[in-house]
């Protein structure tokens, strides 16, 4: 019975322990007040509200690309760890003009890379810009800042978001909320994290705080917790962190503690709550030992691929946290920083003391509907991810990919291609079986320079699913899945195998963008158990598009069958898009006659072809005058060029010859067409007469001995047969092209005349 009372009674005093740390008065929830603060309750004395951003808001990550890190002068962080900061991104320094050549100076000593250094004259209260710093958003494509009321009383900081809106010339949104930044963690993906502090420092008015942070910051979830350290400060950075949008690291305590089962209720609470894509968090504990021994873990700064993680007094435990950020972060360095003269607190370390500056130029690869658990069956799996270039740079349409590898084996890759939603691009994973572990990662790359891949850490820790059991019966498969056309006039193909053990009826067989023409079978066709049929493709470029320019142009090639759709992409430089407009046939009915002739760049991706030589092919029946004269550069849409070209004296007979154009983007042809009636010196010629020639519907056949016309094509077909002296034969209707008319003359004389029908 004592020893139930015993425990009874320490219970009790446990939770009047707890009782009375959360009945502290109201001023001990202020980060480290003055006296006088203490009983100053002015918030916000400069805040402006305004309304919401009318585009759609992005809070961007911690983890995501930043061009920097603000800090303030006077320092709470050591001049050692700024230097390491400087040579990681720029360190913009919050400091007023009194105190900026006392900050240069000691940064120099210090080793700082002062290119990497710029200043930003301010009066500040405090050097906790985690709190009251800029909060940071996209709105649409374009960077914005979106500024609450700063919960404490102080003036100067809370003015310091509207400093930096001025500084970077961007809009700033006034959120009629009392907030602080180290009470708020975001998974750029519109998840947010706080303590219901939040709700306690605005009237307890739960609704209206959860539609400020949707309009404004595009949070939505807000997840909303107790806070597990009950302290004054109740800020989640002292207890938690997002290390991804999927990883949450929250710290233990040991069972001994009083505050220990609040630490496990809010662990519990992400280990069941789905994260942005659609799963439970993986949630990562740090340990710390509790009490007064400094072990401020969680309070980390992530800034690109490094992690800086304040230090505690406990070694053991040290080395501990940073094998938790390894494991959680692979490929990332994981920095110790130890407080120097400032010091960390459990409740007041390094990100207080610091905040990131998002990449305004960043490459976001917005991958949503991520593949996770077991897969119901297909064929292909696609996968589909949103791309985008807030610097405005075009896509590399040839860098957008996703890599995966299926069951622990070499990772292949896929090209994508765009759906036709806007940002949207989709890629395939195939050649996996039933019950196939798949890892996965996509990845994207600008012109500007950035890249990005979802997830951060790609194959270090991939995306992953499981396909589930399927029966093989085997699958129809497509070699290769990648064409690549470098120049109009290439040809490329495909071989479609049937290794499934039924017949597989090909339906269609289709490219979207059409640049490409089919060399296809007869469809639909059956292709036979163990059956290949080889599909081709011509480049044949006929300028219909006005897209950007790219390195390369995808397009998608789609394959219907009776067992579902194929797809092979087809990737398309820019460079075999030449659009050289041209007469590509010439034809001479007279022999005085003189034709001219125009040419043009009208090619959209090529901006200057260069033609280099204009003359005639294997003969010399041609007088070829031009303006320019060789070489000269055509600019797109812009120059024109001319040829004049004649006939020469020559033996008599029908001929037919060519002028070649050569470009720095291949050779041109134009075909040359010389009426034998011209040339002949044949005495029935001179007698019957053909006209017009070439004709493009009504020709005659005239002269006073003709007696009888045939005419074949090419092949040896009589096509048409007529008698008289002046015959009209209509060849409308024929397939243009040349014929051959023999004249018959009434003593059985024939004469052969070339026709050429347009």
């Amino acid at each position: 019975m004592k020893k139930s009372l015993s425990i009874f009674t320490l219970l009790l005093l446990m939770a009047a322990t707890v009782q009375a740390q959360e009945k502290k008065p109201d001023w001990m929830r202020w980060h480290y007040l003055s006296e006088e603060e203490m009983y100053d309750t002015s918030r916000g004395m400069n805040f402006v509200e305004t309304d919401p951003p009318t585009g759609e808001p992005r809070f961007v990550a911690e983890f995501e690309p930043m061009q920097g890190v603000m800090i303030r002068y006077p320092l709470g962080i050591p001049t050692s760890l700024v230097a390491q900061l400087s040579n990681n991104c720029m360190v913009y320094c919050i400091v007023s003009s009194g105190y900026q050549n006392q900050a240069q100076s000691s940064f120099q000593g210090a080793g700082v890379n002062m290119s990497n250094v710029t200043f930003v004259n301010a009066q500040t209260d405090s050097y906790w810009v985690r709190d009251y710093g800029p909060w940071y958003i996209f709105e649409d494509r374009n960077p914005a800042i979106v500024d609450n009321i700063y919960n404490r009383p102080r003036p100067n900081d809370d003015n310091i978001s509207g400093v930096f809106a001025n500084f970077w010339q961007i809009p700033m949104y006034g959120m009629n909320l009392q907030h602080t930044g180290g009470n708020m963690m975001e998974d750029g993906r519109g998840h947010g994290v706080s303590d219901d502090l939040v709700f306690q420092e605005n009237n307890n008015n739960e609704a209206n705080v959860r539609e400020k942070m949707r309009d404004y910051l595009g949070i939505d979830p807000y997840h909303v917790t107790i806070d597990p350290q009950g302290d004054y400060i109740a800020h989640v950075d002292c207890w938690g962190k997002y290390l991804a949008p999927d990883k949450i690291l929250i710290a233990q305590l040991p069972q001994s503690n009083p505050r220990y089962q609040y630490y496990e209720e809010v662990a519990e609470y992400f280990e069941n709550t789905n994260c942005c894509w659609g799963y439970p968090y993986r949630v990562y504990r740090v340990q710390e030992p509790g009490g007064y021994t400094l072990a401020p873990y969680t309070n980390s700064l992530i800034l690109n691929k490094t992690v800086y993680v304040p230090m505690g007094t406990n070694n053991t435990y040290n080395q501990d946290a940073i094998a938790v950020y390894q494991e959680a972060m692979p490929g990332y360095e994981i920095v110790g920083v130890n407080g120097g003269s400032a010091g960390w607190e459990n409740t007041d370390a390094l990100h207080c003391r610091t905040r990131g500056v998002m990449d305004f130029n960043m490459l976001f690869v917005d991958h949503r509907d991520v593949l996770h658990g077991e897969q119901e069956w297909q064929e292909s799996i696609p996968v589909v991810s949103k791309f985008i270039a807030y610097s405005g740079a075009n896509l590399k349409q040839d860098s957008l990919l996703v890599y995966y590898s299926i069951d622990g084996g070499t990772y292949q890759v896929a090209h994508m291609t765009a759906t036709g939603n806007p940002d949207e691009y989709v890629g395939y994973i195939t050649g996996y079986q039933g019950g196939s572990e798949i890892d996965y990662y996509v990845f994207g790359a600008d012109e500007s320079g950035h890249r990005y891949t979802q997830p951060v850490f790609a194959d270090l820790d991939p995306h992953h699913f499981t396909m589930e059991a399927h029966q093989p019966a085997g699958e129809l498969v497509i070699t290769p899945d990648t064409l690549w056309f470098e120049h109009n006039g290439d040809e490329q193909a495909f071989t479609i195998e049937n290794q499934t053990n039924t017949v597989v009826q090909i339906n269609a067989i289709t490219e979207e963008g059409g640049y490409l023409l089919p060399d296809t079978p007869n469809l639909p066709y059956n292709l036979q158990i163990g059956e290949s049929i080889s599909v081709g493709f011509l480049f044949s470029f006929p300028l219909k598009t006005n897209r950007a320019s790219d390195d390369y142009v995808s397009s998608l090639i789609k394959v219907q069958t009776s067992v579902g759709e194929k797809f092979v992409t087809a990737m398309i430089s820019k460079q075999g898009m030449v659009n050289f407009v041209y007469q590509n046939e010439m034809y001479f009915d007279d022999p005085t006659l003189v034709i001219e002739s125009s040419f043009f760049n009208k090619s959209v991706f090529v901006p200057t072809i260069r033609v280099l030589s204009i003359a005639e092919k294997d003969t010399d029946y041609l007088n070829i005058e031009t303006n320019p004269t060789p070489p000269f550069d055509l600019e797109f849409d812009g120059d024109e060029a001319f040829m004049f070209v004649s006939l020469k004296d020559f033996a008599k007979g029908y001929v037919q010859t060519s002028i070649e154009i050569e470009t720095d983007y291949g050779i041109f042809e134009i075909a040359v067409h010389i009426n034998e009636d011209i040339l002949s010196v044949n005495e029935i010629s001179a007698k019957a007469k053909l006209y017009p020639n070439p004709t493009t519907g009504q020709f005659t056949v005239e002269g006073a001995n003709v007696a009888k016309v045939e005419v074949y094509n090419l092949v040896g077909q009589k096509v048409h047969e007529a008698e008289g002296k002046t015959i009209s034969i209509d060849a409308a209707e024929w397939n243009k092209g040349i014929y051959l008319v023999n004249i018959i003359e009434q003593s059985g004389a024939v004469v052969t005349k070339k026709l050429v029908v347009r």
